[in-house]
């Protein structure tokens, strides 16, 4: 029987076809560059995390890890990057509490929806606030404190490190929990909202301890207490909120590496097992030691339970003071 040459060309190209999608498909991850977005501006801890894991998971990968400054509406210019990127594992970000967490509940709209647009991948790192006073405020433990601010009424104010941070909304916690009156005043950032509290324009001050360790050094403020769940290793001398009467209160700010929704389980789980080794390295635990940071790691799955956990938490505050910000 004659065969048609058309025919026969035809079912090569078709299993060429078929082959090299196999091939596609049997590629190893990665086998090219992979960009790491940070959401925050270059110096930022944010960036120095991203940076420590890029420079191990470059070696790792045998692939470039580039790292990209995307700062800009509390992280959501970052984030939307990432959360529309193709699904494929090569562009990821260092996700935190705000345009995470706090973000849908804040805001009237988001250019993203974390649950549904962005893929959690691992827990990079936490970090307690520590809860500083003027040093020369007379209280010295946190029921002084409490009682102290009581006694001035609507004269008590605080400071936060801007509207709708972890900072705010961790003494709204607080508040919540004390029933202070307290007047917020916002910030933009550590610095300044530090030398309000040290120059006594405001009386409190929620915020990680590395932003304050100048005005600490100089005298000009004081530490009544941290927000973690237990003493922290580098301030283990300063109470805990919760030891110091109010059991069960905790406030981390948190941070982790995200991809899109839909990428590959099979990418995830790899990720997240090379982010798992290299976060237990002794000498990069004790790198995010030396800026107040704690190690983070875990399972994909347990990163997502602890960010819905967080929603609901932290949703319920921002539903009961009414905050709201706009895009």
């Amino acid at each position: 029987m004659k065969m048609n040459p058309f025919a026969t060309l035809g079912a090569l190209f078709f299993a060429c076809l078929l082959s090299a999608g196999a091939c596609a498909q049997q590629q190893a991850w990665p086998s090219k560059p992979v960009r790491v977005i940070v959401p925050a501006p270059a110096g930022s801890s944010l960036d120095l995390i991203a940076r420590t894991l890029a420079d191990r998971l470059r070696v790792m990968w045998g692939q470039p890890v580039v790292i990209e400054t995307k700062a800009g509406a509390g992280g959501l210019i970052g984030m939307d990057i990432v959360a529309k990127a193709p699904h494929d594992g090569y562009t990821l970000g260092v996700g935190f509490n705000g345009p995470i967490a706090f973000g849908p509940y804040m805001y009237a709209r988001m250019p993203y929806v974390p649950a549904r647009d962005l893929m959690p991948i691992v827990l990079t790192t936490s970090q307690p606030n520590v809860l500083a006073v003027q040093a020369d405020n007379p209280a010295n433990t946190l029921p002084e404190l409490v009682e102290w601010a009581k006694k001035r009424g609507n004269r008590f104010s605080y400071a936060s490190v801007g509207a709708g941070s972890s900072s705010h909304l961790t003494m709204e916690l607080f508040r919540s929990a004390t029933h202070i009156e307290a007047v917020h005043v916002p910030y933009s950032g550590s610095p300044p909202a530090g030398l309000s509290l040290a120059a006594g324009d405001t009386q409190a001050l929620f915020a990680v301890a590395p932003a304050l360790l100048p005005l600490i050094q100089g005298q000009r403020v004081k530490l009544i207490a941290i927000t973690s769940a237990k003493r922290s290793e580098l301030m283990k001398d300063l109470p805990t909120v919760a030891e110091s009467g109010y059991p069960g209160f905790e406030s981390l700010a948190w941070n982790g590496l995200f991809t899109s929704a839909g990428t590959p389980p099979e990418v995830v789980q790899r990720i997240n097992a090379d982010v798992n080794t290299v976060l237990r390295e002794p000498a990069v635990r004790e790198l995010l030691a030396s800026q107040g940071l704690v190690a983070g790691g875990g399972s994909s799955e347990e990163f997502k339970a602890f960010i819905d956990a967080e929603g609901r938490k932290w949703g319920a505050i921002i539903a009961k003071v009414g905050i709201r910000l706009d895009q």
